[in-house]
């Protein structure tokens, strides 16, 4: 069971053929004070899986942000989803010409029956450095509407490939799923996940 809503994670399940069921969780995912990033994520992940776990099934779950590293004027900043334009707009200009990380935590969560559940997350880390753009650039790319549901304002499968100049690091992740740390975490509970894969 995928504990998202997010269509590009259920599209990268579906691209390895893996049968799933989707049932959204929706929490408060406001950071605690001063709660690193990797934690924020980690924890994220952990109670998504095992808000709605049921027994016999297995729940991934994973919370995406993109962190800003700070300058003289500018201090650290996680940024998640655009509340709207004018935030995307703004994520965008600091975004823009300079190198960004984006990390995912991702939770597997398998519930027991009559017991406690099985748990097991990882935080997955890309450096991504996007072209310098210009204000009607920006403006162009908000527009479409494209960065209004994304962390960082921007989709690297989508027309945000356009400005993404570099990335160090697995792309999956800054799509916002890291599919060899599912492979991982199902290996740590004891699955090999090649067997949950339909056949070709």
């Amino acid at each position: 069971m995928l504990a998202s809503s997010s269509p590009r994670r259920r599209e990268l399940l579906a691209s390895l053929g893996l049968p799933f069921t989707v049932r959204p969780v929706h929490l408060d995912e406001t950071p605690r004070p001063a709660e690193p990033a990797r934690d924020y994520v980690e924890r994220l992940a952990r109670e998504k899986a095992a808000a709605d776990a049921r027994d016999g099934e297995l729940v991934i779950a994973a919370d995406t942000v993109v962190v800003l590293p700070g300058g003289e004027a500018d201090r650290p900043a996680l940024l998640g989803k655009p509340a709207d334009a004018a935030e995307a707009l703004a994520m965008l200009a600091r975004l823009a010409g300079r190198e960004h990380l984006v990390l995912t935590g991702v939770a597997l969560e398998e519930p027991a029956d009559g017991g406690p559940p099985r748990r097991v997350a990882a935080v997955v880390t890309s450096r991504v450095r996007l072209a310098a753009l210009s204000p009607p650039e920006i403006e162009w790319y908000v527009a479409s509407g494209e960065p209004l549901d994304k962390a960082g304002a921007y989709a690297i499968q989508g027309l945000g490939a356009l400005f993404v100049e570099a990335v160090e690091g697995n792309y999956t992740n800054v799509v916002g799923l890291p599919l060899p740390a599912v492979y991982r975490l199902f290996a740590e509970l004891g699955h090999d996940l090649r067997g949950f894969l339909a056949g070709p």
